[in-house]
């Protein structure tokens, strides 16, 4: 039975929907095998609903990958502000790879994409890492303060974190393995935390 006073979906609610679009046909084609057919299809939508918000293709990969990217370094700067310990480095980061397999589609486009695309690239690192970095430097130079690492520069230590961690995220397609269990994923965790915190050679 037709229901006659269901409400349209809103403007904000269509453009959500081409978004989560996009994730899934981006991750599974890559974003040159595509089409904005393909995205309004997968939408539920009109092909032209798509120009009514968005200029071009390349504006829903550029809004999908940097919203990816803000909403994985927030979640990882909010959990290093709330770590019980400065040490609790692999505590944080697994958590992390953890999310981030189960977000993986948005994953891959995130990490993926930017490869093939400088002006996504550029957009990313701009407004998103750049940001990031600042914050990340400031909780590591408290950290130095405090005396719980060495003196170092932070911003160079931030941006080395930072840089771990995203080998960490998409350790299932580059370091790890795609189905490691959380155990090994616990132990790359450990692992990479003690590289961070320790280094690899040994003290005198």
């Amino acid at each position: 039975m037709r229901i006659f006073n269901q409400s349209p979906p809103s403007e904000t609610e269509t453009k959500k929907r081409i978004l989560q679009a996009a994730v899934r046909l981006f991750a599974r084609s890559g974003y040159d095998g595509t089409t904005t057919r393909d995205l309004a299809a997968a939408a539920g939508v009109a092909e032209g609903t798509l120009f009514r918000h968005f200029d071009n293709k390349k504006a829903i990969l550029i809004q999908v990958a940097t919203e990816g990217w803000v909403e994985i370094l927030t979640d990882l700067l909010t959990e290093l502000s709330e770590m019980g310990s400065y040490k609790a480095v692999a505590q944080v980061m697994r958590r992390r790879m953890l999310n981030i397999r189960a977000n993986s589609d948005m994953m891959r486009v995130c990490f993926l994409e930017a490869q093939f695309h400088p002006d996504l690239r550029d957009r990313i690192q701009l407004e998103v890492i750049g940001k990031m970095s600042v914050v990340a430097e400031a909780f590591f130079e408290t950290a130095m303060e405090k005396g719980v690492y060495r003196k170092m520069n932070p911003k160079i230590v931030a941006q080395v974190f930072l840089g771990m961690f995203a080998v960490a995220g998409f350790s299932q397609n580059t370091i790890g393995e795609p189905n490691a269990s959380p155990q090994e994923m616990q132990e790359m965790a450990e692992g990479l935390a003690d590289i961070f915190l320790n280094g690899v050679l040994i003290k005198d």
